[in-house]
């Protein structure tokens, strides 16, 4: 009986998953296949996208930017987590509490602190001027290596969190048995260490190449249109006539898995040994003299660039708009930007926008995140796996592909049109003529609506914030879950407790603080979600932050510094997010980063 209800409720939950994941992707896939002159199958537009030289050029430089920013976060990530996992040196504590300090701000709001710092005219130009030396220009390309830098430097820490839990699992006798042959510490890495922990690496740097190659945000912050995130926002104004929009969508998702796939045949499988799980914990090889300075200045180098974005946001936040021009700082300072970040029209309304949508979308997230770890880590019922797979589906799914697919889904019936055909011949003869008609003509266009004339994109927002950030919770209770024995449950049934009285007074309880720190997470990054707010948000009245963010940052004037302020605000948010996170989960909290 017991086995039979947990196979309803699994299927009812891929099934949901189906709708709100499954059915905007599909949506998506399907329109970039359909013709919009007589609905018929087709690959032209396909073949048109590939065939447009400035399409083709926008794909390429997203690529360029996605290699980019993996490489350098990696570059930046694995000497940190080889030092991390194995040794030993002063400040070590204190720099694995701020490894995370890089993710308290988006790229995209960064992007306007790394603009003051280093467009000409900005503080490092200033700088390189006042000790003799040629300053290079970041952005005399359009600002693709500044993007670059932008992104490696808020990402890196997924890459980092992933690597040193793969590299904690190693086995400390293989180490040691190599050591023993006479191999030195370069060699071990190269020839133990790194390919052993190399799916570890790759699942976070298939986390960062995606983020980094369907990013909309910080291209638009550095006006950079020339990518395709950019031309797929571009192109919403014209989606109901055209369906370059859809065709070019499912070319990055294409691309996407492509690499993807590619990455996992060459650095995602295992290493060659049978065991790399370690029995017996490592013992940190402590370090001394110049190696010990060593370590800590690379820290303590990587944290200083890493933060260089929030220092330039801080200070464009309290400079006089004006005041920050062939200066090495602002020249003159103020506070009020502060007080216009909480009481401008458009950006108070946001803050009260986000705060309602990422509450609610974190409130569906802690019953479906409970329900499923419990499916997930008790039970043995056919599908779990596939419900598993689903829940991870948003790690790898682009943002901006489900951001454009709830605009797809807000195109079809029931939101929008007819009822298709194939449906209103097995309903027809069913319903009565008053609900048909209901039915035939969008039912639900008043609930929700992206492209119309009086939108209304908070269920949609709800939807995406919800789905996009789901994994967090689930990881987070699954991992409660694996650690709490389950004999207090069997315990609690034998007594006559019901199933809902046992998930209420026992599981819940017990998996408190997971629940929390998945939450508190899931609320601060859909509070910064850039790719949902921006493109379902149509209506000043409906933005959220990030998209008021945005639409400030085009203003003249003041509007960079308003908008700076909104992401200091922002950064205090998700600072005390992941503080409090990393004090409920310890060292547990990596595995929500880990793709």
């Amino acid at each position: 009986m017991r086995s039979r209800r947990e196979l309803f409720q699994v299927w009812a939950l891929i099934a949901l998953l189906g709708v709100f994941l499954g059915l905007p992707i599909w949506l998506t896939v399907r329109g970039a296949f359909v013709s919009s002159v007589d609905g018929s199958f087709t690959f032209s537009q396909i073949t048109t996208v590939l065939s447009d030289s400035y399409l083709r050029e926008g794909l390429l430089t997203s690529l360029q930017i996605a290699g980019g920013t993996t490489c350098l976060a990696i570059l930046l990530a694995t000497p940190m987590a080889l030092l991390a996992a194995r040794c030993q040196f002063p400040g070590k504590k204190f720099f694995s509490a701020v490894v995370l300090v890089p993710m308290i701000l988006p790229p995209f709001v960064g992007a306007i602190g790394f603009r003051q710092l280093f467009d000409r005219g900005g503080s490092f130009e200033m700088l390189m001027h006042s000790v003799g030396l040629p300053a290079f220009d970041l952005f005399g390309d359009g600002g693709l290596i500044g993007i670059i830098i932008v992104e490696a430097l808020a990402l890196y820490p997924i890459i980092y969190l992933n690597l040193v839990a793969a590299l904690a699992n190693l086995d400390p006798a293989m180490d040691e048995a190599a050591r023993g042959m006479g191999a030195g510490s370069f060699r071990r890495i190269l020839r133990i260490a790194l390919p052993l922990a190399r799916p570890g690496l790759f699942a976070g740097s298939t986390l960062v190449f995606v983020w980094s190659f369907t990013e909309l945000g910080t291209p638009l912050m550095f006006e950079y249109r020339a990518v395709t995130p950019v031309q797929i926002f571009d192109g919403l104004k014209g989606l109901e006539a055209s369906r370059e929009p859809y065709a070019l969508t499912v070319v990055m998702l294409t691309v996407s898995i492509i690499v993807y796939l590619i990455g996992k045949h060459l650095f995602g499988r295992a290493g060659t040994a049978g065991v790399v799980k370690a029995s017996v914990r490592a013992t940190d090889l402590p370090l001394r003299s110049w190696r010990a300075a060593g370590a800590t200045t690379l820290f303590t180098v990587i944290t200083c660039l890493a933060v260089l974005p929030h220092l330039g946001v801080i200070l464009t936040s309290v400079g006089l708009a004006g005041s920050w021009w062939q200066s090495l700082t602002p020249r003159s300072f103020t506070t009020t930007y502060f007080s216009d970040a909480m009481s401008h029209p458009l950006a108070s309304g946001s803050m009260r926008n986000s705060l309602f949508l990422a509450s609610i979308a974190v409130a569906i997230n802690l019953v479906l995140g409970i329900i499923i770890a419990r499916l997930l880590v008790r039970s043995r019922v056919f599908g779990r796996s596939i419900l598993d797979g689903m829940c991870m589906l948003p790690l790898a799914v682009p943002g901006l592909v489900m951001a454009f697919g709830f605009v797809a889904m807000s195109l079809s019936w029931p939101f929008s049109g007819s009822m298709p055909p194939s449906l209103s011949w097995v309903v027809d003869p069913i319903l009565p003529t008053a609900a048909m008609n209901w039915l035939r003509n969008a039912p639900l266009q008043s609930l929700g609506n992206i492209m119309g004339a009086t939108p209304n994109p908070f269920p949609f927002l709800i939807c995406a914030y919800a789905i996009r950030r789901l994994p967090y919770v689930v990881r987070s209770a699954s991992a409660g879950l694996e650690q709490t024995p389950v004999a207090l449950e069997e315990a609690a049934s034998m007594t006559g407790a019901s199933r809902f009285t046992v998930m209420r007074r026992v599981v819940t309880p017990l998996v408190a603080a997971n629940l929390i720190a998945g939450g508190m997470l899931a609320f601060s990054f859909s509070m910064l979600e850039v790719s949902d707010s921006i493109i379902l948000a149509q209506r000043e009245p409906d933005y959220p932050i990030t998209k008021a963010i945005y639409t400030l940052h085009e203003r003249l004037g003041d509007g960079d510094a308003i908008a700076s302020a909104m992401g200091v605000w922002a950064m205090f948010l998700l600072a005390a997010t992941l503080a409090g996170a990393s004090l409920l989960m310890g060292k547990r909290l990596g595995a929500v980063f880990r793709g």
